[in-house]
């Protein structure tokens, strides 16, 4: 699938509602269906990744339907899942296959996990070790996809410093220790995402956390059911972030985004693009199922470059390739540290940011992980084509960047959007860019 960007030369302007947190989503099925009882979800993203997570759960027997604006689990207890007739196939989902295995390895029955190439060639030995260490038994070959793991398993509770910080390990540790006697405990010494922990604690999970000398601690005391709660997914700020940098660098443009997640370990982009001198505001905070949403309002702004240190990246990995689009709007140069996890996610998304801005005549370059942006004024007669590389977030971020240049963008692979946000297209048309 190609989509067509033309240059975009009249403001956006309007009030949108984001489509609902792809992580949140993900999070909201997964735990409901090991919950004891009926759990109505309200606002789930209804994006490929989710649906593939939905999938998995209905092959191993959760009763998942859609009820018009919700979705309704009928979950049936901790060891309740089915045996599946089927290989559980996830597609590009990271999300999906990391947090799975932790469910799986104290369930009844074996599973095989499957992805696509692109799934199939990241790394999962980063979550199948501490579950080896927990007492799961996984087969895979040199720790990716597909993974086989073996049911009838007694885990025993671990201690475990996250090497790397990861949401998605730290997630998948934790699902596996609800199902121990005794206490599992993670020590995370760089943040990361802590929806999982948010939603456990809501649920009812035995659940503790401490910070000790800059450090946190997160303890779990296993063996107990989940209660279950309703949940209304806030919307994504990581898909919000595209129309931000796009108001932002569009000259004239004024949006208001509604209801958006912002979870201090989601918003590191806004502290950068504030400190660049991007026009932003933040209204109408609350709390809606233990998560911090609001309202966010952005200004057209001339944004400077900046630096920015290698401590904000697990803040804002998803949102490297967007914010580079900002930074090649800028008046200054502007240096990123820190950016090895970027070259394992769907694509090796540090070498392409690179290699796409530079069709765009964008000077940058590449050292040590670190990627240094100097905005260069775009003067390509034609047309620039971009492939996706199967990677949602860089189809998006560089659709951005042909709204802003001087002869529009091709994006190929930009059915890979569907995984996180299916009506991109339609939002940024409604708003006034021309996707086609």
């Amino acid at each position: 699938m190609k989509l067509k960007i033309y240059p975009v030369n009249k403001p956006l302007k309007g009030a949108v509602r984001i489509p609902g947190d792809k992580s949140i989503s993900h999070r909201s099925i997964i735990i409901s269906s090991i919950s004891n009882g009926v759990i109505k979800i309200y606002n789930i993203l209804e994006s490929d990744d989710v649906k593939k997570t939905i999938q998995v759960f209905k092959s191993c027997g959760v009763n998942i339907k859609k009820d018009g604006n919700k979705m309704i689990v009928y979950g049936k207890g901790l060891h309740s899942l089915k045996n599946s007739k089927k290989k559980l196939y996830l597609g590009n989902s990271g999300t999906s296959a990391r947090l799975i295995m932790g469910i799986l390895s104290f369930q009844n029955f074996s599973y095989t996990l499957l992805g696509d190439k692109s799934l199939s060639s990241r790394p999962m030995g980063r979550i199948i070790n501490p579950l080896k260490k927990m007492g799961a038994k996984i087969k895979s070959k040199n720790n990716r996809l597909p993974v086989k793991i073996f049911g009838k398993q007694s885990l025993i509770p671990i201690k475990y410093t996250l090497p790397i910080p990861s949401a998605q390990v730290k997630s998948g540790i934790l699902l596996a220790g609800l199902s121990v006697s005794g206490r599992t405990v993670i020590k995370e010494k760089i943040p990361s995402r802590d929806h999982t922990e948010i939603m456990l604690k809501k649920f009812g999970a035995k659940i503790n956390i401490i910070k000790k000398n800059k450090t946190k601690l997160i303890s779990l005391r296993g063996g107990f059911e989940l209660i279950p709660k309703n949940i209304t997914v806030p919307g994504d700020f990581s898909s919000a972030a595209f129309l931000i940098v796009a108001a932002l660098i569009i000259k004239d443009s004024f949006l208001k985004l509604k209801n958006i997640n912002i979870n201090p370990m989601r918003t590191g982009l806004l502290k950068a693009l504030r400190l660049m001198g991007g026009k932003i505001r933040v209204k109408n905070m609350r709390i809606i199922s233990g998560e911090k949403i609001a309202d966010i309002e952005v200004k057209y702004s001339k944004l400077n470059g900046c630096k920015l240190h290698s401590k904000n990246a697990p803040l804002m990995i998803d949102e490297y390739p967007i914010l580079a689009i900002a930074a090649s709007q800028a008046d200054s140069k502007s240096k990123f540290y820190g950016l090895k996890e970027l070259t394992v996610k769907e694509s090796n998304r540090l070498l392409e940011i690179s290699n796409n801005l530079k069709k765009f005549g964008i000077i940058n370059d590449i050292k040590n992980n670190n990627l240094t942006i100097t905005p260069t004024k775009n003067t390509k007669a034609s047309i620039v084509k971009i492939n996706s590389k199967g990677d949602h977030r860089m189809a998006m971020a560089f659709a951005v960047m042909g709204m802003v240049s001087s002869m529009g963008a091709e994006i190929s692979g930009a059915e890979y959007i569907n995984t996180s946000f299916p009506n991109f297209k339609k939002i940024f048309n409604s708003l006034g860019a021309k996707i086609v």
